[in-house]
């Protein structure tokens, strides 16, 4: 018998706060993902992180070097997310919810989920 054990964490795409809030009775403890802040933020989260659409300044890594050139908001947001969960800088979460009602920006995150070598490596979708 052969078992399949997929380590990953999972990505959970939700529309809108009602959505979210439900998830997160569902998931408590879970990672938020949000295209905009949140006011106020959800009860039960484990950390929020909001899409920057600019990459971070002053990367330790030389010019186009392969872990950073061409990766989109979605895909640094998650390399951001895990992180500060590896280095313990946010609580340990096992499910992100990404809270993102526009149809683009889940296309992005689904794009970075599959497509993005080190967001696929670490994430799954839910």
């Amino acid at each position: 018998m052969a078992l399949r054990i997929d380590a990953r964490i999972p990505v959970q795409i939700v529309a809108d706060r009602a959505a979210l809030l439900d998830a997160l009775r569902a998931h408590p403890g879970a990672a938020i993902l949000a295209d905009a802040p949140l006011d106020p933020a959800p009860a039960g989260a484990a950390t929020l992180l909001v899409l920057d659409p600019a990459p971070p300044a002053g990367l330790p890594h030389p010019a186009a070097c392969a872990c950073c050139t061409g990766r989109g908001p979605a895909a640094t947001a998650l390399d951001r997310l895990f992180q500060a969960r590896v280095r313990g800088q946010v609580p340990w979460f096992t499910r992100v919810l990404a809270l993102l009602p526009d149809a683009e920006a889940q296309a992005a995150v689904d794009l970075a989920l599959y497509m993005d070598p080190l967001a696929s490596s670490r994430f799954r979708p839910a």
